[in-house]
């Protein structure tokens, strides 16, 4: 054979030995990325989910419901929290009157709910819309009804007897309470308290310098100065709200204090100070509506929800705190959905979920340019109407 000719086949085979190899590797290649996202484990974490907290007084439950992409909402279980749920004496459509009764913390991927009728909280981790590893642990005191949480540190509001906050260190199982955290608020009651007196929401401030809670019966917000370690000082500094029976609040991007105030559905917002006094920006923001509670921002917008008329308002804040109305009924009234209360949004700001207490049922919007709401679907799988004898939903998050 010619030195050419043998030149040539040696060059075949080398090629035809290369592709081989090629194409070897490129198949093991698939059959590796296949096996990882067949046997991959779901990510950690809230992930398109709504929570609802059922409050129910025979045994309270988290139900759980799959979020799609253009914000519809499926059934996706029900968990017991262990604990039972109550209702505040006199309640009208919102059984613990308050906001915040459920929470999720991102940081460690856990839902926090409270069980006011056993005077416990209980947590639970999260993947997607899934719950597991349930802990539950005294709140420290009568009728526990919101949460707050800030880095590793979470403070329960107890609504009833003596209020108090308590705090705890959150732990892989869950809440550990924190030796001489506990505060007194100042105000007493009965375990059981009146719906229109009792304490109705506890928070941190964005910073997490302070911690603030609201006091219908006294119309204050008492704000304690919180130390690097988590600790309160050891009494709250009272500021007198601008507006009766301050309620629900949030905070805008410029860590402004943003409260609703029930008794004439007003809106005011504050500077919060380091030494826990609050300086006025606007001073009760009347809606025109009936009974205002709860806040929710979403879309560059708040939401107030009145649960005297049904009506969600819809307002902007500007840059230096300052309260408008843009809507004072970003939808219209239905039938349908009656006793709002409670509300979430989804992380991203696009859709605002709404409960209502009366009919038990959530409503899901998706939140337009101009602050209006379009509604794109409604829940109804098994969650509880508003009765004085059995409880009502309150409490619902978004991710």
């Amino acid at each position: 054979m010619s030195t050419r000719r043998r030149t040539r086949t040696k060059s075949r085979v080398i090629g035809l030995s290369v592709a081989v190899t090629t194409v070897a590797a490129a198949v093991a290649t698939f059959s590796v990325a296949n096996a990882d996202e067949e046997t991959a484990p779901a990510a950690a974490g809230a992930d398109h989910a709504v929570f609802v907290q059922g409050n129910e007084v025979s045994g309270n439950t988290i139900h759980a419901f799959k979020r799609s992409d253009n914000g519809e909402l499926t059934a996706a279980g029900t968990y017991k929290t262990g604990g039972k749920g109550a209702v505040a004496t006199g309640a009208p459509t919102d059984a613990l009157a308050s906001q915040g009764s459920l929470v999720y913390d991102a940081r460690h991927q856990m839902l926090i709910g409270v069980n006011a009728g056993s005077g416990s909280v209980t947590s639970f981790s999260v993947s997607g819309q899934k719950l597991s590893d349930r802990h539950s642990v005294s709140s420290g005191g009568d009728f526990p009804l919101s949460v707050a949480v800030y880095g590793d540190t979470a403070y329960v509001l107890n609504g009833g007897g003596e209020a108090s906050v308590q705090g705890f260190a959150i732990t892989e199982k869950g809440l550990k309470p924190m030796p001489g955290s506990k505060r007194s608020l100042g105000v007493k009651g009965p375990a059981v308290p009146v719906f229109s007196d009792n304490p109705a929401q506890v928070s941190f401030t964005p910073d997490g310098k302070n911690l603030a809670v609201t006091i219908k019966s006294t119309n204050s917000i008492e704000v304690f100065p919180v130390g690097s370690d988590g600790s309160l000082a050891r009494k709250a500094v009272s500021n007198k709200s601008e507006g009766n029976v301050p309620f629900g609040f949030t905070f805008d991007q410029g860590g402004r204090m943003v409260v609703t105030e029930a008794e004439k559905s007003t809106v005011s917002s504050y500077d919060v100070g380091s030494d826990g006094k609050l300086a006025t920006v606007s001073a009760a923001v009347p809606n025109g509506q009936n009974t205002l509670c709860w806040i929710q921002a979403a879309g560059g917008f708040f939401y107030g929800a009145s649960t005297g008329n049904s009506a969600v308002s819809a307002y902007r804040v500007d840059s230096d705190g300052k309260v408008e109305v843009v809507a004072k009924q970003a939808v219209p009234l239905s039938a349908d959905s009656r006793g709002a209360i409670d509300m979430a949004a989804s992380a991203d700001g696009a859709f605002l979920y709404v409960q209502n207490g009366t009919t038990g049922n959530i409503d899901g919007f998706r939140v337009e340019a101009n602050g209006k709401l379009t509604l794109v679907t409604k829940a109804t799988d098994g969650l509880p109407r508003f009765s004085a004898e059995t409880g009502g939903m309150e409490g619902i998050v978004a991710a």
